[in-house]
């Protein structure tokens, strides 16, 4: 359960602030970074993001298993752009008699979506690892979202936990017997726990469905009373938007 833990709980700057701030920061973070044509303000946006994540000690292993996925994308989109978009030749590979033709136009528009993939991802990550999730809520309901979504995020978030629970035990009780000991048995065993996975999560839904109904529930989710805004906090959040806003034009 460590790579799922919640790393906010520890106490720094960034968890003081309210979550309302920090959303409207991070949606006009989002907003500059899926606008901009170029790499500046992107490299840059991720590079303030990971002085942050260092800044508020999010562990390594944490930091390069939450990346791994965004960043295996980016390149994957650079190499699709390189090697079947564009016009202008950069290089020429020939392999068992079929050529392969690099193209230099194609990998720079790779390099912008890639670049954009990645700012954005480092925005979503530092909100993440400084704003309880229960405080993220609370900011959603307070922006109107509509309480069915809202709904379904915090029971979703919450039997993540328990399926994964559920599946390292299923997975280690199949490793115990050689479950994947070849590719075919690994298979299979994979199919195996996936189809445990699906019906264990319509139990939690039936049993959880009913335990509410049972105790009064009519879809009103209480939430978070949150305080009124800090001077300090709007201020400062302002200017630094203010400041990415003239990078962002440059």
């Amino acid at each position: 359960m460590q790579i799922l833990s919640e790393y906010f709980k520890k106490d720094h700057f960034l968890s003081r602030i309210d979550a309302r701030v920090k959303l409207l920061i991070a949606l006009a973070l989002l907003v500059m970074v899926l606008s901009y044509h170029g790499f500046v303000f992107p490299v840059a946006t991720a590079i303030i993001c990971l002085f942050l994540c260092m800044a508020i000690k999010v562990p390594l292993r944490v930091f390069i298993l939450r990346f791994s996925e965004p960043l295996f994308i980016a390149a994957i989109v650079v190499l699709l752009k390189l090697f079947f978009s564009g016009q202008d030749a950069l290089f020429s590979l020939n392999i068992f008699g079929a050529e392969i033709v690099g193209h230099r136009d194609g990998f720079r528009e790779g390099l912008l979506i890639g670049t954009r993939i990645i700012g954005a991802v480092s925005v979503i990550a530092v909100l993440g690892f400084s704003t309880p999730f229960t405080e993220f809520m609370a900011g959603l309901s307070w922006f109107r979202v509509p309480k069915g979504f809202i709904e379904i995020l915090m029971f979703a978030y919450r039997y993540i936990f328990v399926l994964f629970e559920d599946a390292q035990v299923i997975y280690q009780a199949q490793k115990n017997r050689l479950g994947y000991s070849t590719v075919r048995r690994g298979l299979s065993s994979f199919g195996t726990l996936a189809g445990t996975l699906t019906i264990k999560a319509f139990d939690h839904s039936q049993s959880t469905t009913v335990a509410m109904v049972q105790r009064g529930y009519e879809g009103d989710m209480p939430m978070l009373k949150h305080k009124p805004f800090k001077a300090t906090e709007v201020t400062f959040s302002v200017l630094f938007v203010i400041a990415m806003g003239v990078v962002w034009k440059m």
